[in-house]
């Protein structure tokens, strides 16, 4: 009986792992060049993050799951900035400035943030309906996936290594 349940979580590991490489491997649309202003007044470019893997986390300080997440993007983060990725967060065109300084001011964020006033990010990518929405991009500048909700960070860090893997690949 416990070897057919080794089997079993063999198969299911197998099939989550091929699953993750087909979904890397069907890769989408390229991101178009946007210009952003960060809230410390820096500029970033998409065009810029050519050759970088990067998440574009849209989200909102009245969004709880926004919230929830944010420690684990910070951890995401930290763990990987030094294998060239980077996390932009997008703050909703409807969030006041005022609350997304506040929490920034109380939440320091190791990653740039945007405020999103005028839709000029948002207008770039369809999928976004909901926060948490986030946009994993590749090295390439290609969307890989469209994350709507909290994201599954123990799924989403294993696609995020192979993707990493793959970019560092490439600029050798």
């Amino acid at each position: 009986m416990k070897k057919n349940m080794k089997i079993k979580v063999f198969f299911t590991i197998t099939i989550i792992f091929l699953s993750v490489l087909f979904l890397l491997s069907v890769q989408k649309e390229t991101v178009a060049k946007i210009n952003m202003t960060t809230i410390d007044g820096g500029e970033i470019s998409t065009s810029e993050l050519i050759g970088k893997v990067y998440l574009i986390n849209f989200w909102a300080t009245d969004c709880p799951g926004c919230i929830k997440e944010m420690p684990d993007l910070i951890e995401t983060y930290n763990t990987n900035k030094h294998r060239n990725f980077e996390i932009l967060a997008v703050s909703m065109y409807y969030d006041p400035p005022s609350r997304v300084m506040t929490y920034v001011k109380n939440n320091p964020l190791p990653f740039p943030v945007i405020m999103d006033i005028k839709k000029d990010v948002i207008k770039h990518f369809e999928d976004v309906k909901l926060t948490p929405t986030s946009i994993l991009i590749n090295h390439e500048g290609k969307i890989v996936n469209t994350i709507i909700g909290e994201i599954e960070f123990k799924q989403f860090n294993k696609a995020l290594d192979i993707l990493l893997l793959e970019a560092s690949q490439h600029s050798l």
